[in-house]
């Protein structure tokens, strides 16, 4: 074993860690060394949704240590921006095994460093988190969640004053804060525990509020009430608050999926309890089909993703992906508002790098300004602040399932998603079709843009040289060609250079360094690549565009866009 791995576990075995650990740590040294090493080679880091990992003991594991590490170094930030001022922080968590555990030991030791902590009674999605923050002044806080991640995981996500996630320099001045914390002797674990103040159906109450204000067409949903809704909390959060607010809109006819109903960390039913996965779906689509639905919605354990479902033309329940899901968001947002008169010349909307352009267009052509971020909604939440008060957000997503109505919220809200996803359903159904034909005839008006995503995972130590060698050697080899087309810009966002490959003239890009790739070829296609800020993973995503002459025509020419991918995906040698 490494000599620096070593020290720092022989660091937990003769350290004020507790005996229930040290005896892992020794089972592991004897049964399983190299899985001791992996969890002890790194500390770890906030990437872009803060800090996840595998539950279990060691320095790159979520555990009560590092947990604990990684809320005194965030306390001792908070104190140096806030210097003489009572600083009030909220937590939340989901309903991953444990997340309660993990939020009261953050609550712990908020409290015992004198800050005021308003803590959930129990599980709560991570968007009412990021609007509490907000509604209750407080300077930051933190939800104890691995998001969309498999059952081994949990994570903490660290927030800000205006409840968005850290962004620099906070985040990275948290982590050096954090590397300050040597020793678990320097965590304040306990005492204070009159600083913590148990939350819950009050806030709940003002969250239901203000997402039922989002409505842009009530009268409309008063007409389709009994609108078919089947929705799946997929074991998470969802289920405390998405029923209801699905009621206070004014649907009468919702279904729930009973299998995926009950809160539970081992998600029994999924391998993977994410709404991009169709296996996690399935039993939704199931559902949806037997009761002849109209809309099937579903959101990942901590309620900040949704994914829908929806009869295409034949008659077949299919699912809609992140950036089709998009579109009918942002399209919805900006039609409905122009149509009712509510828009002013300064909305604005706002999406990531990597989704689909089809969303600019529809913007431009409708006289919106439409912003690109970096991957994150905390990136979305930065660019509403800088803009506060000269432009007016609108919504906000991204391709990974993730939206963001209105600004009381600063993160994804897969809450308030539903329940206009549903209320766009019956504002479809009143004219006699449904999402899956809007879709269509976006396409149709606006040009037919088909996206794929590949991600590749690489494992363990040696996994993150991988997936750095693998950028590396895209960023000083470009393709010269994707599928039959020629390449002709490199934008490299670590670098923030975009280069003209034909001319070989430079642009500088304005966006905050980022280790992302986007190769753009002759015919529009885009081709991006990153590196997972929370997972050993590096994803690929493909765009590519072309026209729909016809809704007749949809097949035919989705097959030949598909096609184009493939191609794309062998001429970058990824399978």
């Amino acid at each position: 074993m490494d000599a620096q791995i070593e020290q720092k576990v022989n660091s937990w075995l003769t350290g004020a860690y507790d005996e229930e650990t040290k005896t892992a740590i020794k089972e592991q040294q004897k049964n399983s060394p190299d899985e001791l090493a992996d969890a002890f080679y790194r500390n770890l880091e906030f990437g872009t949704g803060g800090l996840r990992g595998i539950m279990g003991v060691g320095t790159n594991r979520m555990n009560k240590y590092t947990v604990g590490m990684a809320t005194q170094g965030y306390t001792n930030y908070l104190k140096k921006s806030f210097p003489n001022q009572e600083i009030k922080v909220a937590v939340a968590h989901d309903s991953r095994n444990n997340s309660r555990f993990f939020a009261e030991t953050v609550a712990h030791v908020f409290a015992a460093n004198g800050l005021k902590v308003f803590l959930f009674e129990d599980l709560r999605p991570t968007p009412e988190l990021s609007f509490t923050i907000r509604q209750l002044g407080c300077k930051g806080g933190v939800v104890c969640t691995a998001s969309h991640n498999p059952k081994e995981y949990n994570g903490y996500k660290a927030y800000w004053i205006d409840g968005g996630q850290l962004v620099p320099p906070h985040d990275k001045a948290v982590i050096g804060e954090v590397e300050k914390i040597a020793d678990v002797n320097d965590v304040k674990w306990s005492g204070g525990d009159e600083n913590i103040t148990i939350i819950g159906k009050e806030m709940d109450e003002q969250y239901i509020k203000m997402v039922k204000g989002l409505s842009v067409y009530p009268e409309i949903i008063q007409q389709q009430k009994d609108l078919k809704i089947v929705y799946t909390p997929i074991h998470g959060t969802g289920i405390k608050l998405v029923p209801q607010v699905l009621k206070e809109f004014g649907f009468e006819n919702i279904t729930i999926v009973q299998e995926q109903a009950t809160p539970d960390g081992d998600f029994p039913t999924v391998v993977y309890p994410n709404p991009e996965e169709k296996e996690a779906m399935s039993i939704g689509l199931k559902k949806a089909e037997e009761i002849d639905a109209d809309i099937l919605c579903a959101t990942d354990p901590d309620a900040d993703r949704v994914g829908i479902g929806v009869k295409n033309t034949k008659g077949e329940w299919v699912l809609m992906n992140g950036n089709q899901t998009a579109v009918l968001a942002f399209n919805y947002m900006i039609e409905s508002r122009k149509e009712k008169g509510l828009q002013k010349p300064n909305d604005m909307v706002v999406k990531t790098i990597v989704t689909t352009n089809m969303i600019d267009v529809i913007a431009k052509e409708a006289g919106v300004k439409c912003y690109n971020v970096l991957t994150g909604f905390k990136w979305i939440a930065e660019l509403i602040r800088e803009k506060e008060g000269t432009e007016n957000y609108i919504v906000g997503g991204e391709e990974s399932y993730g939206l963001m109505i209105g600004d009381r919220v600063r993160d994804k809200d897969a809450v308030s998603a539903v329940a206009l996803l549903c209320e766009m359903a019956a504002y479809e159904k009143a004219k006699g079709r449904n999402l899956y034909q809007k879709m269509l005839d976006l396409y149709a008006q606006y040009g037919y843009y088909q996206e794929d995503l590949i991600s590749i995972t690489k494992k363990g130590r040696n996994g993150q040289q991988e997936i750095a060698d693998m950028m590396e050697s895209f960023r000083s080899n470009p393709p010269k060609e994707l599928g039959g087309s020629k390449v002709v810009e490199l934008l490299d966002y670590d670098k923030q250079v975009k280069t003209d490959l034909t001319t070989g003239k430079t642009e500088t890009i304005t966006l905050p360094k980022s280790n992302v790739l986007q190769f753009v070829t002759e015919d529009g296609s885009k081709i991006s690549a990153r590196p997972s800020g929370t997972e050993p993973k590096i994803k690929f995503y493909f765009s590519v565009k072309t026209d729909l002459p016809s809704v007749e025509q949809f097949d035919e020419t989705q097959q030949k866009a598909k096609d184009k991918i493939k191609q794309i995906i062998g001429d970058m040698k990824l399978v």
